[in-house]
Protein backbone atom coordinates (compact mmCIF):
# COMPACT_ATOMS: atom_id res chain seq x y z
CA UNK A 1 0.00 0.00 0.00
CA UNK A 2 1.66 3.35 -0.99
CA UNK A 3 0.05 6.13 0.06
CA UNK A 4 0.76 9.77 -1.25
CA UNK A 5 0.19 13.16 -1.09
CA UNK A 6 0.21 15.34 -3.80
CA UNK A 7 0.20 19.23 -2.95
CA UNK A 8 -0.27 20.59 0.42
CA UNK A 9 -2.26 17.49 1.94
CA UNK A 10 -3.08 18.17 5.75
CA UNK A 11 -4.12 15.19 7.48
CA UNK A 12 -5.68 16.86 11.38
CA UNK A 13 -6.11 14.35 14.10
CA UNK A 14 -8.99 14.32 16.51
CA UNK A 15 -6.29 15.29 19.55
CA UNK A 16 -7.59 12.14 21.09
CA UNK A 17 -4.76 9.64 19.61
CA UNK A 18 -2.55 9.33 16.82
CA UNK A 19 -2.97 10.83 13.90
CA UNK A 20 -1.77 7.81 11.44
CA UNK A 21 -1.57 4.28 12.68
CA UNK A 22 0.14 1.84 10.32
CA UNK A 23 -0.38 -2.31 11.28
CA UNK A 24 0.44 -4.01 8.16
CA UNK A 25 3.73 -4.87 6.05
CA UNK A 26 5.09 -3.25 3.48
CA UNK A 27 3.62 0.45 3.52
CA UNK A 28 4.85 3.66 2.29
CA UNK A 29 3.43 6.98 3.07
CA UNK A 30 5.16 10.07 2.14
CA UNK A 31 4.06 13.50 1.37
CA UNK A 32 1.62 14.72 4.26
CA UNK A 33 1.46 16.91 6.46
CA UNK A 34 -0.05 15.75 10.03
CA UNK A 35 -1.24 18.02 12.38
CA UNK A 36 -1.31 16.31 16.24
CA UNK A 37 -3.58 19.22 17.57
CA UNK A 38 -1.46 19.20 20.75
CA UNK A 39 -3.75 16.01 22.00
CA UNK A 40 -3.32 12.12 23.04
CA UNK A 41 -1.43 11.29 26.25
CA UNK A 42 1.93 9.91 26.47
CA UNK A 43 0.85 6.85 28.26
CA UNK A 44 -0.70 5.29 25.10
CA UNK A 45 2.00 6.12 22.99
CA UNK A 46 0.29 8.97 20.48
CA UNK A 47 1.67 9.94 17.58
CA UNK A 48 1.65 11.77 14.31
CA UNK A 49 2.18 8.49 12.80
CA UNK A 50 2.92 5.40 14.58
CA UNK A 51 3.95 1.95 13.32
CA UNK A 52 3.85 -1.57 14.33
CA UNK A 53 3.98 -2.90 10.81
CA UNK A 54 7.40 -4.43 8.92
CA UNK A 55 9.37 -2.62 6.12
CA UNK A 56 7.13 0.34 6.56
CA UNK A 57 8.76 3.88 4.66
CA UNK A 58 7.84 7.18 6.19
CA UNK A 59 9.31 9.83 3.67
CA UNK A 60 8.39 13.61 3.02
CA UNK A 61 6.16 14.45 5.76
CA UNK A 62 5.99 17.08 8.47
CA UNK A 63 4.53 16.18 11.29
CA UNK A 64 3.72 19.11 13.65
CA UNK A 65 1.97 19.77 17.36
CA UNK A 66 2.19 16.02 18.02
CA UNK A 67 3.16 14.10 21.38
CA UNK A 68 5.32 12.05 19.77
CA UNK A 69 6.34 12.69 16.28
CA UNK A 70 7.49 9.21 14.91
CA UNK A 71 6.63 6.49 17.24
CA UNK A 72 8.17 2.66 15.72
CA UNK A 73 7.20 0.10 17.81
CA UNK A 74 8.69 -3.34 17.11
CA UNK A 75 8.72 -2.37 13.85
CA UNK A 76 11.71 -3.98 11.79
CA UNK A 77 13.35 -2.47 8.34
CA UNK A 78 11.62 0.56 8.76
CA UNK A 79 12.79 3.78 7.07
CA UNK A 80 12.33 7.23 7.86
CA UNK A 81 13.41 9.72 5.70
CA UNK A 82 13.36 13.19 4.95
CA UNK A 83 10.75 13.76 7.80
CA UNK A 84 9.88 16.87 9.31
CA UNK A 85 9.27 17.29 13.22
CA UNK A 86 7.86 19.98 15.23
CA UNK A 87 6.85 18.87 18.96
CA UNK A 88 5.02 20.48 21.57
CA UNK A 89 7.01 23.95 21.96
CA UNK A 90 7.06 25.28 25.57
CA UNK A 91 6.11 21.99 27.26
CA UNK A 92 8.07 20.81 29.99
CA UNK A 93 10.07 17.85 29.14
CA UNK A 94 7.74 15.61 30.92
CA UNK A 95 4.69 16.86 28.95
CA UNK A 96 6.34 16.06 25.00
CA UNK A 97 7.42 12.69 23.26
CA UNK A 98 10.57 11.70 21.39
CA UNK A 99 10.61 13.58 17.92
CA UNK A 100 11.61 9.99 16.30
CA UNK A 101 10.99 7.33 18.92
CA UNK A 102 12.26 3.26 18.41
CA UNK A 103 11.34 0.48 20.49
CA UNK A 104 12.82 -3.21 19.91
CA UNK A 105 12.93 -2.14 15.97
CA UNK A 106 16.01 -4.03 14.25
CA UNK A 107 17.18 -2.81 10.95
CA UNK A 108 16.16 0.91 10.61
CA UNK A 109 17.13 3.65 8.55
CA UNK A 110 16.67 7.07 9.42
CA UNK A 111 18.01 9.86 7.23
CA UNK A 112 18.11 13.50 6.27
CA UNK A 113 15.14 14.32 9.16
CA UNK A 114 14.53 17.27 11.19
CA UNK A 115 13.62 17.74 14.63
CA UNK A 116 12.91 20.31 17.10
CA UNK A 117 11.34 20.84 20.75
CA UNK A 118 10.62 17.50 21.76
CA UNK A 119 11.36 15.73 24.46
CA UNK A 120 14.17 13.90 22.79
CA UNK A 121 15.18 13.92 19.21
CA UNK A 122 15.87 10.34 18.78
CA UNK A 123 14.95 7.95 21.47
CA UNK A 124 16.46 4.29 20.59
CA UNK A 125 16.12 1.32 23.12
CA UNK A 126 16.57 -2.12 22.44
CA UNK A 127 16.42 -1.86 18.51
CA UNK A 128 20.42 -2.84 16.48
CA UNK A 129 21.61 -2.99 13.12
CA UNK A 130 20.66 0.46 11.86
CA UNK A 131 21.79 3.58 10.59
CA UNK A 132 21.54 7.01 11.46
CA UNK A 133 22.54 9.48 8.96
CA UNK A 134 22.23 13.31 8.05
CA UNK A 135 19.77 14.09 10.46
CA UNK A 136 19.57 17.90 12.57
CA UNK A 137 18.56 18.09 16.12
CA UNK A 138 18.42 20.97 18.22
CA UNK A 139 16.30 22.78 21.02
CA UNK A 140 15.30 19.35 22.78
CA UNK A 141 16.71 17.53 26.01
CA UNK A 142 19.03 14.87 24.25
CA UNK A 143 19.49 15.14 21.01
CA UNK A 144 20.29 11.22 20.59
CA UNK A 145 18.86 9.36 24.03
CA UNK A 146 19.96 5.31 23.34
CA UNK A 147 20.19 2.44 25.28
CA UNK A 148 20.36 -1.49 25.10
CA UNK A 149 20.45 -0.74 21.13
CA UNK A 150 24.12 -2.49 19.65
CA UNK A 151 25.03 -2.59 16.24
CA UNK A 152 24.57 0.70 15.10
CA UNK A 153 25.82 3.55 12.94
CA UNK A 154 25.62 7.18 13.34
CA UNK A 155 27.17 9.22 10.23
CA UNK A 156 26.88 13.22 9.61
CA UNK A 157 24.42 13.67 12.26
CA UNK A 158 23.81 17.47 13.92
CA UNK A 159 23.10 17.50 17.63
CA UNK A 160 22.71 21.17 18.80
CA UNK A 161 21.59 23.58 21.51
CA UNK A 162 20.15 20.73 24.43
CA UNK A 163 21.05 19.62 27.65
CA UNK A 164 22.82 17.05 25.84
CA UNK A 165 23.87 16.46 22.32
CA UNK A 166 23.81 12.70 22.65
CA UNK A 167 23.16 10.17 25.44
CA UNK A 168 24.23 6.52 24.87
CA UNK A 169 23.98 3.97 27.71
CA UNK A 170 24.76 -0.15 28.07
CA UNK A 171 25.36 -0.92 24.20
CA UNK A 172 28.36 -1.88 22.18
CA UNK A 173 29.81 -1.58 18.95
CA UNK A 174 28.69 1.50 18.02
CA UNK A 175 30.20 3.49 15.15
CA UNK A 176 30.02 7.32 15.29
CA UNK A 177 31.52 9.41 12.35
CA UNK A 178 31.69 12.87 10.65
CA UNK A 179 29.07 14.17 13.21
CA UNK A 180 28.84 17.74 14.72
CA UNK A 181 28.08 17.71 18.64
CA UNK A 182 27.36 21.51 19.40
CA UNK A 183 26.53 24.12 21.77
CA UNK A 184 24.92 22.01 23.94
CA UNK A 185 25.11 23.98 27.64
CA UNK A 186 24.12 24.38 30.78
CA UNK A 187 24.58 23.13 34.45
CA UNK A 188 25.50 19.38 33.50
CA UNK A 189 25.33 19.65 29.88
CA UNK A 190 27.60 17.61 27.80
CA UNK A 191 28.17 16.74 23.44
CA UNK A 192 28.67 12.98 23.77
CA UNK A 193 27.88 10.92 27.04
CA UNK A 194 28.51 7.50 27.07
CA UNK A 195 27.97 4.97 30.03
CA UNK A 196 28.25 1.22 30.25
CA UNK A 197 29.02 1.05 26.31
CA UNK A 198 31.47 -1.13 25.13
CA UNK A 199 33.73 -1.37 21.70
CA UNK A 200 32.82 1.93 20.37
CA UNK A 201 34.66 4.03 17.21
CA UNK A 202 34.04 7.66 17.14
CA UNK A 203 36.23 8.98 14.50
CA UNK A 204 36.09 12.87 12.82
CA UNK A 205 33.28 14.49 14.65
CA UNK A 206 33.17 17.92 15.79
CA UNK A 207 32.51 18.33 19.32
CA UNK A 208 32.44 21.81 20.13
CA UNK A 209 31.40 24.79 22.54
CA UNK A 210 29.54 22.52 24.92
CA UNK A 211 29.93 22.89 28.65
CA UNK A 212 31.29 19.37 28.26
CA UNK A 213 32.56 17.87 25.32
CA UNK A 214 33.13 13.70 25.78
CA UNK A 215 31.92 12.46 29.12
CA UNK A 216 32.98 8.29 29.65
CA UNK A 217 32.14 6.40 32.25
CA UNK A 218 32.04 2.88 32.32
CA UNK A 219 33.00 2.78 28.31
CA UNK A 220 35.22 -0.56 27.38
CA UNK A 221 37.96 -0.75 24.76
CA UNK A 222 36.49 2.82 22.89
CA UNK A 223 38.66 3.90 20.17
CA UNK A 224 38.28 7.78 19.87
CA UNK A 225 40.31 9.30 16.68
CA UNK A 226 40.98 12.43 14.60
CA UNK A 227 37.82 14.17 16.56
CA UNK A 228 38.73 18.17 17.27
CA UNK A 229 36.78 18.54 20.87
CA UNK A 230 37.21 22.42 20.96
CA UNK A 231 35.83 25.33 23.38
CA UNK A 232 34.43 23.42 26.01
CA UNK A 233 34.76 23.93 29.48
CA UNK A 234 36.24 20.37 30.20
CA UNK A 235 37.04 19.03 26.91
CA UNK A 236 37.55 15.47 28.28
CA UNK A 237 35.32 13.87 31.83
CA UNK A 238 36.99 10.09 32.32
CA UNK A 239 35.69 7.88 35.46
CA UNK A 240 38.22 5.27 36.03
CA UNK A 241 35.21 2.40 35.30
CA UNK A 242 36.29 3.44 31.41
CA UNK A 243 39.17 0.71 30.74
CA UNK A 244 41.23 -0.35 27.47
CA UNK A 245 40.09 3.11 25.61
CA UNK A 246 42.90 5.04 23.41
CA UNK A 247 43.27 8.86 22.04
CA UNK A 248 44.84 9.06 18.95
CA UNK A 249 45.34 11.87 16.09
CA UNK A 250 43.04 14.42 17.85
CA UNK A 251 42.70 18.00 18.32
CA UNK A 252 41.80 19.93 21.53
CA UNK A 253 41.45 23.67 21.25
CA UNK A 254 40.41 26.59 23.35
CA UNK A 255 38.79 24.24 26.54
CA UNK A 256 39.01 25.26 29.73
CA UNK A 257 40.71 22.13 30.89
CA UNK A 258 41.53 19.28 29.33
CA UNK A 259 40.70 16.34 31.57
CA UNK A 260 38.77 16.27 34.76
CA UNK A 261 39.20 12.50 35.80
CA UNK A 262 36.80 11.33 38.45
CA UNK A 263 38.82 8.21 40.76
CA UNK A 264 42.18 6.91 41.52
CA UNK A 265 43.43 5.31 38.17
CA UNK A 266 42.63 5.29 34.65
CA UNK A 267 44.68 3.14 32.07
CA UNK A 268 43.35 5.59 29.29
CA UNK A 269 46.02 5.89 26.52
CA UNK A 270 46.62 9.50 25.01
CA UNK A 271 49.25 9.39 22.19
CA UNK A 272 49.85 11.55 19.46
CA UNK A 273 46.98 14.40 19.81
CA UNK A 274 47.42 18.10 19.44
CA UNK A 275 46.84 19.99 22.67
CA UNK A 276 46.49 23.98 22.12
CA UNK A 277 48.08 25.04 25.60
CA UNK A 278 51.02 22.96 24.99
CA UNK A 279 53.98 25.04 25.03
CA UNK A 280 56.57 22.64 24.96
CA UNK A 281 59.65 22.64 21.98
CA UNK A 282 60.13 20.68 18.67
CA UNK A 283 63.67 21.58 18.28
CA UNK A 284 64.11 18.77 16.17
CA UNK A 285 60.72 20.02 13.83
CA UNK A 286 59.53 16.07 13.44
CA UNK A 287 56.25 17.42 14.60
CA UNK A 288 55.92 15.98 17.65
CA UNK A 289 57.24 17.97 21.08
CA UNK A 290 59.95 17.03 22.81
CA UNK A 291 58.03 16.65 26.14
CA UNK A 292 55.23 14.57 26.94
CA UNK A 293 51.96 16.48 27.59
CA UNK A 294 50.39 16.22 31.30
CA UNK A 295 46.46 17.03 30.64
CA UNK A 296 45.87 17.62 34.33
CA UNK A 297 47.23 19.42 36.78
CA UNK A 298 45.94 20.43 40.70
CA UNK A 299 43.18 23.24 40.04
CA UNK A 300 41.68 20.35 37.12
CA UNK A 301 42.26 18.06 40.16
CA UNK A 302 40.43 20.52 42.34
CA UNK A 303 37.63 20.33 40.01
CA UNK A 304 36.22 17.01 39.59
CA UNK A 305 35.98 17.52 42.93
CA UNK A 306 34.41 20.87 43.74
CA UNK A 307 31.37 22.10 41.42
CA UNK A 308 31.80 25.76 42.64
CA UNK A 309 35.80 25.59 41.66
CA UNK A 310 34.44 25.98 37.80
CA UNK A 311 33.75 29.51 38.81
CA UNK A 312 37.22 30.12 38.63
CA UNK A 313 38.61 28.23 35.81
CA UNK A 314 39.42 31.43 33.42
CA UNK A 315 40.94 33.08 36.90
CA UNK A 316 44.54 34.38 37.51
CA UNK A 317 44.65 32.29 40.71
CA UNK A 318 43.97 28.87 38.54
CA UNK A 319 46.48 29.70 36.15
CA UNK A 320 48.67 30.46 39.05
CA UNK A 321 48.14 27.35 40.92
CA UNK A 322 48.27 25.19 37.45
CA UNK A 323 51.58 26.51 36.76
CA UNK A 324 53.15 26.58 40.32
CA UNK A 325 51.78 22.70 40.75
CA UNK A 326 53.67 22.08 37.30
CA UNK A 327 57.03 22.89 38.65
CA UNK A 328 56.52 22.17 42.28
CA UNK A 329 54.21 19.25 42.70
CA UNK A 330 53.01 18.94 46.09
CA UNK A 331 49.83 16.60 45.19
CA UNK A 332 50.22 13.47 43.51
CA UNK A 333 47.17 13.18 41.08
CA UNK A 334 47.20 10.24 38.68
CA UNK A 335 49.63 10.98 35.95
CA UNK A 336 47.54 11.33 32.75
CA UNK A 337 50.11 12.22 29.82
CA UNK A 338 50.09 12.19 26.00
CA UNK A 339 53.34 10.63 25.37
CA UNK A 340 53.82 11.63 22.07
CA UNK A 341 52.07 15.35 21.66
CA UNK A 342 51.71 16.88 18.17
CA UNK A 343 53.09 19.75 17.77
CA UNK A 344 50.88 20.90 14.74
CA UNK A 345 47.30 20.38 14.25
CA UNK A 346 46.65 17.44 11.64
CA UNK A 347 45.38 17.34 8.57
CA UNK A 348 41.91 16.49 9.30
CA UNK A 349 40.46 15.27 5.66
CA UNK A 350 37.06 14.34 6.47
CA UNK A 351 35.84 16.70 9.64
CA UNK A 352 32.62 18.07 9.26
CA UNK A 353 32.38 21.69 8.07
CA UNK A 354 31.35 24.74 10.70
CA UNK A 355 27.94 26.13 10.87
CA UNK A 356 27.92 29.45 9.07
CA UNK A 357 27.08 31.78 11.93
CA UNK A 358 28.22 30.02 15.03
CA UNK A 359 27.27 31.97 18.42
CA UNK A 360 30.60 33.26 20.09
CA UNK A 361 31.50 34.27 23.13
CA UNK A 362 34.27 36.38 22.89
CA UNK A 363 37.24 37.46 20.50
CA UNK A 364 38.83 34.16 21.50
CA UNK A 365 35.77 31.93 20.66
CA UNK A 366 35.86 34.10 17.50
CA UNK A 367 39.07 32.72 16.71
CA UNK A 368 38.33 29.39 17.33
CA UNK A 369 35.78 29.00 15.34
CA UNK A 370 37.68 30.24 12.42
CA UNK A 371 40.21 27.86 12.85
CA UNK A 372 37.90 24.95 13.18
CA UNK A 373 35.81 25.85 9.86
CA UNK A 374 39.22 25.85 8.46
CA UNK A 375 40.03 22.50 9.32
CA UNK A 376 36.67 21.36 7.33
CA UNK A 377 38.04 22.53 3.83
CA UNK A 378 41.43 22.39 4.09
CA UNK A 379 44.32 22.13 6.72
CA UNK A 380 43.67 22.55 10.35
CA UNK A 381 45.15 26.19 11.06
CA UNK A 382 47.65 26.34 13.82
CA UNK A 383 46.05 27.36 17.45
CA UNK A 384 46.95 30.86 19.08
CA UNK A 385 50.24 30.75 20.52
CA UNK A 386 50.40 31.28 24.07
CA UNK A 387 51.48 34.56 25.87
CA UNK A 388 54.63 33.44 26.55
CA UNK A 389 55.40 32.06 22.79
CA UNK A 390 54.13 36.12 21.79
CA UNK A 391 56.39 37.65 23.82
CA UNK A 392 59.33 35.37 22.67
CA UNK A 393 58.47 35.79 19.31
CA UNK A 394 58.41 39.45 19.88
Amino acid sequence: LHLAGHGQVQLVGSGAGSVVRVRADEVVVEGFDIDGREGGSLSRDSAGIHVSGHHVTIRHCHVRRAIFGIYLYAADDVVVDHVVVDGLRGRAPGEQGSGIHLWNTQRFTLADNVVRDSRDGIYIQSSSDGVAKGNDIADVRYGLHYMFSDRNTFEDNVFERSAAGAALMYSSDLVFRRNRFLRNRGFASVGLLMQGCERVIAEDNLIADNARGLFLEGVLRGVFRRNVIADSDAALVIYDSTRDSRFEGNVFVGNLAPLQLSGRRTDTVFDGNYWSDDTGADLDGDGVRDTPYRLSNVFDHLRGRLTAADLFAQGLGAAILASAEQRFPVLAPVPVVDAHPLARPPHLRDLPAMPRSPVTHDRAAMWLWAAVGAAAAAVFALARPSKAARMEAA
